[in-house]
């Protein structure tokens, strides 16, 4: 199934996907894929795959670090993709969608990458600091190759801006819940339900939305607000404090905030 398919179902059903976030290849490659397959078993809908690199401007410290075990222990762009197209093999039926800077994926080509990923079964990217503005490019490809396509939009996107990424956008918007970078937080905004019902009132897109959403509380209070829930810091954290024995801690985890 399609990101979008996977958020039009959960919408059609007045409920939310849940969508983890994990950087790929935290702790280490072999421990961060059963990872992967725990968060599927727990009862995830779709995966938001993290690609490590070392310069991530949106990341909060819990991000950051995670990605920092990941490059020094040889996780590369390639690599990822590698490991992605062996989970296919072993019972990965989620879709995937790769969250990722810019720099790996120019590095390596927009048409190698698309053509990888899709190859390794990822359905779409988030290319973080990629604005729509620039990526005539990587839309063009991206949409010849049928691979989904997300953006961002925050709290203080413009209408005009808001419908520019809507329509770059084929497989999701993703909603920065608030202003700044990522991490946990205690509490959410007041206004955040109004708002993301406002979004679904407008975009052609389904709508998910992230930053700072980490406790079950959190989540059963956006269920059904948003097409998508993302969390992200607080099941990356647990693989930080947990190391190889991460994958049954973030499966618990995750199995608690469903429960919410």
């Amino acid at each position: 199934m399609s990101l979008r398919q996977t958020l039009e179902t959960a919408r059609a059903a007045g409920k939310s996907a849940f969508i983890p976030f994990v950087m790929a290849g935290d702790p280490d490659m072999d421990t961060g894929a059963e990872i992967i397959l725990q968060l599927q078993a727990a009862g995830a809908d779709m995966l938001e795959l993290g690609i490590p690199f070392s310069d991530p401007v949106a990341d909060g410290v819990t991000v950051q670090k995670a990605a920092d075990r990941a490059l020094q222990n040889g996780a590369t762009l390639q690599g990822v993709l590698d490991m992605l197209k062996k989970l296919r093999t072993q019972g990965l039926t989620m879709p995937v969608c790769l969250f990722s800077y810019l720099n790996p994926i120019y590095h390596m080509g927009y048409e190698k990458f698309v053509a990888a990923a899709k190859d390794a079964g990822a359905q779409g990217a988030l290319i973080v600091d990629l604005p729509p503005e620039e990526a005539a490019d990587y839309l063009r490809i991206a949409k010849a190759a049928g691979f989904e396509t997300v953006f961002l939009c925050s709290p203080t996107t413009s209408a005009a801006r808001l419908a520019a990424i809507d329509a770059a956008s084929s497989g999701f918007v993703y909603y920065v819940s608030r202003e700044g970078v990522t991490g946990a937080q205690s509490d959410l905004a007041a206004s955040l339900a109004d708002k993301l019902q406002k979004l679904k009132d407008s975009l052609q897109n389904p709508v998910a939305v992230g930053f700072g959403i980490s406790t079950p509380q959190h989540v059963a209070s956006l269920r059904g607000k948003a097409d998508g829930i993302v969390v992200g810091s607080a099941l990356v954290k647990i693989v930080g404090e947990n190391g190889k024995t991460a994958p049954a801690a973030v499966a618990e985890k995750t199995r608690s905030l469903l429960a919410g």
